[in-house]
């Protein structure tokens, strides 16, 4: 049996006690050169670069078969051609652009605006807020809409304030106005002059904008509001001229969720106060802004100079090819999907997967049943909740009909606006409707997991069912700190400081004691305390968010440890054999380790610092430092760079 660790990317020159990423990874990480086109590079990318080829290989395959006009074979193909046409995309310059640009230009009062900006949705162009259907938070069997907090151009809404952004702050207004005279709406000095007002107006809009943190939080961006309330809330806001725009079905927003309801306060008072001139300005650059990839060479190097370069340190834009497969990907992701899971997974990895999914259910049910600090009330909830999970494997039970979305392989810029309308009247439908159980937010070929409080339900894409979170070749230990860990980290969103407020049933509703409340709230303010301490190699000097970052840390520190459990339930209490002069607990680590190799440029790495509630690569592969298991498996010992004294390691599942 081969252990399935990768010896050649470590460096022995560093312990493991001191540093486990830098054990595992750091060979890895000192020869590898980051890609030109990458603002980080790792594990999840370099599987990532695989699937887009496999997908690349499917598009082509099926576009050079020339399937019948209308079959989805032929959507697919002709989305390609469409955006990989570059002679017939430079012929055309910004004229796809015109019919919105007069729509923007017949705008002369507030109500014109928001239908302005209901036809825009429609098109691919993001507004003051993004509605999104979903799962009512205290009525899972129900759809509502929740409204978003949108209509700035930069990451977020630090970036117009926060000191440390200064520099791209400043940078931005020149943006801006290269973008727009570059598509021709202004000439000129006037181009200087819109960008100041538009980012005059998107400083005022980001003022209104909740925080990262803010917006994590469950309960407080839960607001329910009837129709009248709504307009009560908005003051002037014409929402009946929205819904027409956006050819909403009637009723849509009879009630909505507010998550951030001062925002909706905020643009009523902007729509009412800054002159309707202004408004068009900023039309215009959304409009812009959402298509530039889709337009001339000169409009996707300038988009791809600020948000690459400026903003991420990125040299490179990424190759034609690759961002044509995205565009498939995002238009008809399930329909490739379909023919990725017939091409590269196998049955076999989805009954493996079941098995490890059963031991890390097992894993957390008997955490629960011995946690110390949980009352029996509150170990009664969390046991059926976990006896509640679902988990999805690999890929949909049923496949996305895309049979009414129109494709034109000569009309790029049509495609996207059909593509995204398709998308809105299909969630738009919902409402009103029985949810959907089956239906996945991710596709078959994207490397990644998610966990779903709504419905709570657990996720994993085939794409992510290889190495090195999972090998079918390779040793229990290995797949149990790699793939075992993500699932046990994808579980412990359940009953992280968000997810945990959601029943078994997908409500938002308190089923703590309080005292069981405040024992889990003062685990995770020492988690944060400790990661609020903590730095990325990539970004010396900048300090995680401990805030922002605690759902996905308690997330880990849940994987981690249920992980491990399971590792040992599927032992059956027989001791491992040493592989590679590894024991089993050894390598269990090594496998979480592997998963989180990776490096970033220090501007991304910033800029995930903001807005990612994720902790960096490295600090999530070190964050065993908190487990007595990691300390007992590598004998760690005060003065190691890994050591924690036990009474100052958090410890929550």
């Amino acid at each position: 049996m081969r252990s399935g660790i990768d010896r050649s990317a470590g460096d022995a020159a560093v312990r493991p006690q001191d540093d486990l990423f830098g054990h595992v990874n750091g060979g890895w990480v000192a020869r590898t050169e980051m890609p030109a086109d990458r603002g980080r590079y790792g594990s999840f990318d370099r599987l990532r670069e695989n699937a887009e080829e496999q997908v690349r290989d499917i598009i082509t395959g099926v576009a050079e078969g020339e399937p019948e006009a209308g079959t989805v074979a032929r959507k697919v193909g002709d989305l390609y051609t469409s955006f990989m046409d570059e002679a017939r995309i430079e012929e055309l310059g910004a004229t796809p652009l015109a019919p919105l640009f007069s729509v923007i230009d017949e705008v002369s009062t507030p109500s014109d605006v928001m239908s302005a900006l209901g036809r825009f949705l429609r098109a691919g162009v993001d507004g003051l807020f993004h509605p999104i259907v979903n799962t009512d938070d205290r009525d899972s069997t129900r759809y509502v809409v929740y409204l978003e907090q949108a209509g700035i151009g930069l990451p977020d809404e630090a970036y117009y304030r926060d000191p440390q952004h200064a520099t791209i702050r400043a940078a931005y207004p020149g943006h801006v106005a290269r973008m727009l005279t570059l598509t021709g709406v202004y000439a000129g000095d006037e181009g200087a002059a819109a960008a100041e007002r538009i980012v005059d107006l998107e400083t005022r809009i980001a003022a209104s904008h909740w925080d990262q943190v803010a917006n994590r939080d469950a309960v407080k961006t839960y607001t329910l509001v009837d129709r009248q309330e709504l307009e009560e809330l908005t003051p002037g806001v014409d929402w009946t001229a929205y819904l027409v725009g956006a050819q909403a079905p009637e009723g849509a927003f009879d009630q909505v969720i507010a998550r951030q309801p001062d925002h909706l306060r905020s643009i009523a008072a902007a729509l009412a106060e800054v002159d309707v001139a202004v408004w068009q300005d900023w039309l215009r650059w959304r409009v812009v802004h959402a298509l530039a990839a889709y337009l001339a060479d000169a409009v996707v190097a300038e988009n791809f100079d600020f948000y690459g370069r400026t903003l991420s340190g990125v040299p490179q834009i990424r190759d034609r090819w690759k961002r044509g497969v995205g565009l498939v990907e995002d238009a008809l992701g399930e329909a490739v999907g379909q023919l990725y899971v017939e091409q590269h997974f196998p049955p076999h990895a989805k009954e493996r997967m079941v098995e490890l999914v059963d031991n890390l259910v097992e894993a957390f049910r008997r955490d629960f049943l011995g946690l110390e600090w949980m009352g029996l009330e509150t170990r009664r909830e969390a046991l059926a909740k976990l006896e509640s999970f679902t988990p999805k494997i690999g890929y949909p039970e049923k496949w996305r009909d895309y049979s009414t979305l129109e494709v034109d392989a000569t009309d790029l810029v049509g495609n996207v606006a059909r593509a995204s309308a398709f998308e809105v009247d299909r969630n738009l439908a919902k409402l009103g409707g029985p949810v959907d159980r089956d239906e996945w937010f991710m596709t078959p070929q994207t490397v990644n997991a998610y966990y779903n409080p709504g419905l709570n339900e657990i996720v994993f894409p085939a794409a992510i069912l290889q190495p090195p979170f999972f090998d079918v070749e390779a040793d229990d230990a290995v797949n149990y700190g790699g793939i075992g860990a993500v699932i046990g980290h994808e579980i412990g969103h359940g009953f992280d400081d968000q997810g945990s407020q959601y029943d078994g049933d997908g409500n938002l509703r308190n089923w703590w004691t309080d005292s069981d409340r405040a024992n889990f709230d003062g685990r995770a303010q020492r988690l944060i305390a400790q990661f609020d301490e903590l730095e990325s190699r990539d970004a010396p000097g900048h300090k995680v968010n401990g805030a922002l970052t605690v759902g996905e840390n308690i997330g880990d520190l849940g994987g981690l440890t249920i992980g491990h459990a399971a590792y040992r339930i599927s032992t059956e209490g027989s001791e491992a054999p040493v592989l590679d002069d590894l024991t089993g607990d050894q390598r269990f680590f090594f496998g979480w380790a592997q998963v989180w190799c990776g490096m970033a440029r220090e501007a991304e790495a910033v800029r995930l610092l903001a807005i990612d509630p994720h902790a960096p690569m490295d600090l999530r592969a070190n964050a065993v430092r908190n487990l007595v298991e990691f300390h007992e498996a590598f004998d760690v010992q005060p003065g190691d760079g890994l050591w924690v004294p036990e009474d100052e390691r958090v410890r929550i599942f």
